[in-house]
């Protein structure tokens, strides 16, 4: 790793030794005052700056032509083409946008160039490159420190993704300024949404604690989503792929640009099916998004409507070890109707005032309602787990049956942001806040029996809810000094929640209030060196809650207790016409994690157990060189170690289950300082990307993932291999008379038929005789190396060998 800092180092300096000329001057409003913190961009380079408190500027180029672009929230973007042959002093003057842009909507939300907060930004045009129809976190897997899954193998359905070895639980996701994350579980489920990339204008994602954002606190990531902003020209497109295992992508888009000058309407259709590389495992994911934006000379009034619906075949269960090498797609699941089917509905409305030349109103209000339910053939189950009663035939009493269920969830999400916005010379403050409450219902119905008695289709078993409150209020400001960009960033969360009813389980669930308020503080410092060089430092705060399965599986008297992040950050930032690159410092320090160690409650139920001590420690290194115009290299690695202080491992033992005449039940095992689950210690990706000739590109890639263990204890017997995967892209672009733009591509995925799995779960137990009383476990299962009788149940995700997809996209 050293070696590899030291060559990186060196790389900066060569590229910054180049004889150049300088382009300095300052950026001014149509008042003729200096606008600080405005983007200086120099299109077809990596070069960009920010305008400093006196709105001055400085570039450094190579003798040559070159387009600047300018640009500042609330303003035109002004471009010039200049041909630089000797130091050349060039100002620009911005004049007022006469409408309100959509980017105000999000200011509160995204981030600046000069915030100092580890981040990227992907924008439309890039996300239209990697839309294949594969889910959004496969299409940013490129990203530093991202890893990837996919349930079906393929990409489509079910996905999942981690950043910084962090699941989705602990990143906050938001659309357009709304909260996505289910409050009660804090997960996102990608399928709900589906061909989401399609629908959006930029996506950006910060790591670590980030900026204060609605929603659930950020616990290691945020993403960040705009949907589709309005053009002024009409619009259509057409974009339509398929591929390898009756993959098929279709995508429909339209816009009317601006009528009357005030109105505007766009639309996003998508539908996407695939028989996933597992068996059985196929989607049916349909999507519907509109918008219409009404543009006052100082106000903007949006309503937006997402709209998603997915059936999807179950590959949860995974495949079992023994047959990863000659059955990869195995499916343990049989029954025809085994699947999760889902639709979610999010409706908002956005209110955007410019009350002064330096102040802006913001607001937003939004609901989001789901139901769906995921049904399951039930073998051999006992009826009184249903609430059924026995069957008794003449002298026979039946006391089990075959069942098909289905558990449903239905909810109802709601609430409303608002934020004011001051921008003066080199201070900008936002300061606001949010309410949102959610009510959810969880309950579950029998709709066939083998044998039911009396017992009515449909019959109910189990009903319970959660109601959620959460409100948040923030106060965040920069301010410009010389070359020093000062952030502040204070939030203070506060959470009401309760659960009651009956569990799946027939246990009644506790109607205790779980309430918290947790303040969150962030500060740091960006400093520009000079026009290629920033130095960045960051530390924050923040906390999260547990998640419902976590308040119902804890026994009565021992609530798990709430999370807390300690962030530190230090960054450096290079770049210039043909060399970009950086490297990020983190030290995330946790106190109190929720993690699994193999515990159980009193009914036998793994549990989250909080632990005292663990730590994320890594540095994210990235880099893209264009040497010349037809070629260009980007890539990232990010070394890291993930520790658990003063670990112990909980181990079932089946010999004795609950034998109140024998002991133990469970196993414990000391085991020190382990790795954290899920978190590689090296996630790495690069790409190379050849333009020979105009509209034409040929680029491949490859992602390099290390071991990465399945639970706490750092066994390699219970991890997954380290792989290494390649894709291969081809793109033609072209024009017509007729038609704007038409786009033909093909990807070949996986081109040197890894195998390779990115996921999967773990059980460790002991028993005598191998056995194990639960479904599948038999097939699951294998000896364990220590010997003695214990024994792993592991279901591992493979991902599809060598496959294809293409297509074509029209732009009229």
């Amino acid at each position: 790793m050293k070696s590899f800092v030291l060559f990186f180092w060196g790389l900066l300096v060569s590229f910054s030794s180049f004889s150049q000329f300088t382009i300095s001057g300052t950026i001014f409003d149509n008042n003729g005052n200096p606008l600080p913190g405005a983007s200086i961009t120099v299109d077809s380079t990596y070069l960009g700056v920010i305008s400093n408190a006196n709105g001055q500027y400085k570039l450094k180029l190579k003798k040559g032509k070159y387009s600047l672009s300018v640009s500042f929230i609330g303003y035109k973007t002004e471009h010039k083409t200049i041909v630089l042959q000797n130091d050349l002093t060039l100002n620009f003057s911005l004049q007022q946008d006469a409408f309100l842009a959509d980017e105000v909507i999000i200011s509160a939300q995204q981030l600046q160039h000069n915030t100092p907060i580890a981040h990227n930004t992907i924008n439309k045009k890039d996300l239209e490159k990697k839309n294949t129809g594969k889910d959004l976190p496969i299409m940013l897997s490129s990203l530093p420190s991202i890893v990837t899954t996919s349930d079906a193998g393929m990409g489509v359905g079910y996905t999942g993704m981690r950043i910084r070895g962090i699941g989705i639980r602990g990143i906050n996701v938001t659309i357009n300024g709304i909260p996505l994350n289910d409050p009660e579980s804090q997960g996102v489920w990608w399928v709900d949404v589906p061909d989401l990339a399609a629908a959006s204008n930029n996506i950006q994602i910060q790591r670590g604690v980030g900026s204060s954002t609605n929603g659930s606190g950020a616990f290691g990531a945020t993403i960040n989503i705009q949907t589709m902003t309005p053009q002024n020209k009409a619009y259509a497109e057409i974009h339509s792929d398929a591929g390898s295992y009756n993959t098929f992508h279709n995508n429909v888009k339209f816009g009317t640009g601006l009528i009357d000058d005030h109105f505007s309407f766009d639309g996003n259709f998508s539908k996407i099916t695939s028989d996933g590389f597992i068996d059985r495992a196929f989607s049916n994911m349909k999507s519907m998004d509109l918008s219409g934006t009404y543009y006052g000379k100082n106000s903007l009034l949006k309503f937006v409507v997402l709209n998603g619906q997915e059936k999807t075949y179950q590959a949860w269960f995974g495949v079992p070890k023994d047959s990863l090498e000659n059955s990869r797609t195995f499916n343990p699941y049989t029954y025809d109707n085994e699947t999760d089917n889902y639709r979610q509905s999010h409706y908002q409305l956005h209110y955007t005032k410019k009350i002064t030349k330096n102040l802006y109103l913001t607001s937003s209000a939004f609901y989001i309602y789901g139901e769906g339910y995921y049904e399951n053939y039930k073998q051999n189950k006992k009826l009184s787990k249903y609430l059924m009663p026995n069957i008794i035939v003449g002298n026979d009493t039946i006391e089990k049956s075959d069942l098909i269920t289905r558990k449903w969830l239905s909810n109802d999400y709601y609430g409303s942001n608002l934020s004011l916005h001051y921008q003066k010379k080199a201070l900008n403050i936002i300061g606001g806040g949010g309410y949102y409450y959610y009510d959810g219902r969880h309950f579950g119905k029998i709709i066939w029996a083998q044998y039911a008695g009396n017992t009515p289709i449909r019959h109910e078993w189990y009903r319970g809810t959660g109601l959620k409150k959460d409100a948040n209020t923030f106060v965040k400001a920069s301010y410009l000094f010389n070359n020093f960009n000062f952030y502040i960033d204070l939030q203070e969360r506060f959470i009401d929640y309760t659960i009651n009813g009956i569990h799946d389980d027939l246990s009644t669930l506790d109607n205790t209030p779980h309430r918290y308020s947790f303040l969150n503080p962030k500060a740091g410092i960006n400093y520009s060196v000079n026009e290629s060089n920033n130095i960045s430092v960051y530390y924050g705060i923040s906390h999260r809650e547990p998640t419902r399965s976590m308040f119902v599986d804890a026994d009565a008297g021992h609530t798990p207790l709430p999370e807390q992040l300690n962030d530190l950050e230090i960054g450096y930032h290079f770049n210039n016409s043909k060399l970009k690159a950086s490297f990020n410092l983190y030290n995330m320090h946790y106190h109190n994690q929720l993690i699994m160690t193999g515990e159980i409650n009193n009914v036998g139920t793994p549990i989250y157990t909080n632990v005292a001590t663990s730590y994320r420690q890594g540095i994210e290194l990235e880099i893209a060189y264009r040497p010349f115009k037809m070629l260009t290299w980007q890539s990232n690695v990010t070394f890291s170690r993930n520790k658990i202080e003063n670990f112990s491992e909980y181990v079932d033992n089946w010999d004795y289950w609950y034998d109140p005449e024998h002991e133990p039940y469970q196993y414990t095992n000391t085991l020190g300082t382990t790795d954290i689950s899920f978190s590689p210690s090296i996630i790495a990706f690069s790409q190379l990307t050849f333009t020979p000739t105009k509209g034409l590109s040929l680029s491949i890639d490859g992602k390099y993932v290390s071991r990465q263990y399945i639970d706490n204890t750092s066994s390699v017997e219970r991890s997954l291999d380290p792989y290494f995967v390649s894709n291969l892209n081809l793109s033609y672009s072209f024009s017509t008379k007729w038609i704007q733009n038409i786009t033909i591509h093909a990807t070949a995925y996986n081109i040197f038929n890894e195998d390779y799995e990115t996921n999967a779960w773990v059980y460790r137990y002991k028993s005598g005789d191998g056995s194990f009383d639960g479904s599948y476990g038999d097939i699951y299962s294998t000896p364990d190396k220590a010997g003695n009788g214990f024994y792993n149940m592991i279901g591992y995700f493979p991902q599809a060998p060598l496959h294809f997809m293409g297509g074509i996209s029209l732009k009229f």
